[in-house]
């Protein structure tokens, strides 16, 4: 995969598909609104969890560092809107980071629960 988009596409199916393994259902996939996006929502049982997908090649990154407070910011926003619209509240929701990374011609997926905390 070349392109900035080719990556981003394939991240996330490879975070999808590893979400599936582990028993949630994809409810959407790049969840748009105007003032931002959440790249995968996913639910297990009564857990919903808001997942931000980041294509990295340095393995050194620290993950707080690649999901910025304005970001985590938008995505909290879209979760409250989210929830409000799908489900009755009786849900726990969650924050959480998917990191790829590079490493020699390979790809690692680091899978963060509980990235980040909602802003109130």
């Amino acid at each position: 995969m070349n392109s900035r988009i080719e990556k981003g596409i394939g991240g996330e199916s490879l975070v999808a598909l590893h979400l599936m393994q582990e028993g949630y259902t994809i409810l959407h996939r790049n969840y748009r609104k105007s003032y931002g996006e959440v790249d995968i929502i996913a639910q297990k049982d009564d857990v919903i969890a808001f997942v931000e997908v980041k294509w990295r090649k340095s393995p050194l990154i620290d993950p707080a560092e690649v999901i910025t407070l304005s970001k985590q910011k938008k995505i909290t926003t879209i979760a409250k809107l989210f929830l409000s619209l799908h489900t009755n509240g009786d849900v726990v929701c969650r924050f959480d980071a998917a990191l790829i990374e590079e490493h020699n011609n390979s790809l690692e997926l680091r899978y963060i629960p509980n990235a980040f905390s909602a802003f109130d």
